[in-house]
């Protein structure tokens, strides 16, 4: 899998590639007795047959097609290569996931009675789905175990003066890319990583421990190094009902280091800087249609954040997964008109909120686009920078740095900061983050050929 994997914004689909996941490396076990990461990173014949059985229901979905028509002409076992047995495999079970999913009795019915015997598939496939289902029933979610401010209290964490603070988004594939960027994370000596967000496929437990914990564990060599790891709440992380990420990230760092919750406050201990992340994952959730959320930080959690902006006399950055605009990118409902604004509502409202009385936020960095983009000053924001370019291939057909003609006003970017194409392929990077006593400065990388080249640097203020 060395371009990482193929992913998509669609709670469903990020369940059905999690299962889909899980049936690969039972199938591993069986045949080597063991699944380890390394025995993953090749894309194995379910892992492939599950990405193109997504990508061709994601299509047929935006033409209002349901999932019969991934059917194809039917063969018999004989005939079939492995691959091909894959493919059917996988095609049975998204749509025996989706009836369930979607309380289509009948469908489930004619599926495991009549389809599944004579496909001849192994029945870790239907098993599995029943196992994944659990995340959410029908047309409903698993309640998120999201940890209150009032459970929170003032709790704040110290980071040393002067630290170097890694910062990558959308990393968590577990995949070759994931790997080679952390190495360059690395290398840059941090004293700190903050993970911008999103866990693949789904933030299943298995996920968080094989996509995230083991890897920062090994490549960072934390037992020697303790270098503290923090991770915001993305909505891949939630589409399995956060289960997962909350019991990752109670155990990721030992005390006074550990994470409090979703949201956090990383404060250098000479009050210079802070950093505030919000959770704005808990709300991007939706299991069966594909929506462009118009996601928020909730009220509580962001009197929570003003306080510690009020109560601060240094200066402060900002953390979410969520952009606050974007010039790429549908954020939100259309207008009446049929275009879109380029910002979202919700976070404006609350960056005003956290700005208010004059206390300036000096920076705000974010993920959920799989690309770098650093953004000139706009909608009051001086420096707003998305991150989330570090692991997640983005293809030369898929035009990352192509303005939506139907955005009105999209803001303007730093040309110089772009990542660049090789092989089809953009960079994946990260970015350094430097804190100072009166200025931090901040470092782009793009991975080239497995060399970390710097594409653009900057003071914040």
């Amino acid at each position: 899998m060395d371009q990482g994997p193929r992913t998509f914004r669609d709670p469903f689909l990020s369940i059905y590639q999690s299962m889909v996941a899980d049936v690969a490396r039972k199938t591993a076990h069986e045949s080597t007795g063991s699944a380890t990461l390394e025995s993953m990173d090749e894309k194995g014949d379910e892992i492939a047959a599950g990405e193109a059985i997504a990508a061709r229901f994601a299509a047929a979905r935006l033409k209002g097609a349901g999932p019969e028509s991934l059917m194809d002409a039917p063969a018999t076992l004989e005939e079939m290569s492995i691959p091909e047995n894959a493919k059917v495999c996988a095609q049975l079970a998204l749509r025996l996931a989706w009836a369930k999913a979607t309380g289509d009795d009948a469908t489930v019915a004619r599926i495991q009675n009549e389809e599944y015997p004579d496909s001849k598939c192994d029945p870790k496939w239907a098993a599995t789905v029943t196992e994944y289902l659990k995340y959410f029933g029908v047309l409903g979610q698993a309640q998120i175990p999201y940890i209150t401010p009032g459970m929170v209290g003032n709790k704040i964490v110290t980071i040393k003066a002067n630290a170097r603070i890694g910062l990558i988004g959308d990393w968590g594939t577990g995949a070759q890319p994931a790997k080679r960027i952390l190495r360059q994370v690395k290398a840059q000596h941090p004293d700190v990583l903050i993970h911008l967000g999103d866990i693949y496929y789904s933030g299943t437990e298995t996920e968080c421990l094989i996509n995230f914990e083991s890897i920062v564990d090994t490549i960072l060599d934390r037992d020697n190094t303790g270098i503290p790891v923090y991770t915001l709440a993305g909505n891949h992380d939630m589409y399995s009902g956060g289960g997962g990420y909350y019991a990752l990230i109670k155990r990721l760092n030992r005390p006074p280091k550990t994470q409090p919750a979703s949201f956090f406050c990383l404060r250098s201990e000479d009050n210079a800087w802070q950093l505030l992340a919000m959770d704005t994952g808990r709300f991007d959730y939706n299991p069966v249609t594909v929506t462009h959320a118009l996601v928020r930080v909730g009220d509580e959690e962001l009197a929570w954040h003003a306080a510690r902006i009020q109560e601060f006399p240094g200066k402060t950055i900002l953390l979410s997964h969520h952009q606050l605009f974007s010039a790429y990118a549908q954020i939100g409902a259309a207008q009446p008109n049929g275009r879109f604004l380029a910002y979202n509502t919700e976070l404006k409202t609350a960056l005003d909120r956290l700005q208010a009385g004059g206390r300036e936020v000096a920076a705000w960095f974010w993920g959920h686009e799989h690309t770098l983009s650093v953004y000139q000053p706009y909608l009051g924001l001086r420096r707003g920078r998305c991150l989330g370019h570090s692991a997640i291939p983005v293809f030369l057909e898929d035009e990352p740095y192509k303005v939506m003609p139907e955005i009105d006003n999209p803001p303007p970017i730093v040309e110089a900061a772009k990542v660049t194409p090789t092989g089809g392929v953009y960079g994946h990077g990260f970015a350094m983050l430097a804190l100072g006593q009166q200025t931090a400065t901040a470092d782009y990388f793009e991975d080239r050929a497995g060399t970390a080249v710097k594409l653009h640097s900057e003071t914040i203020s």
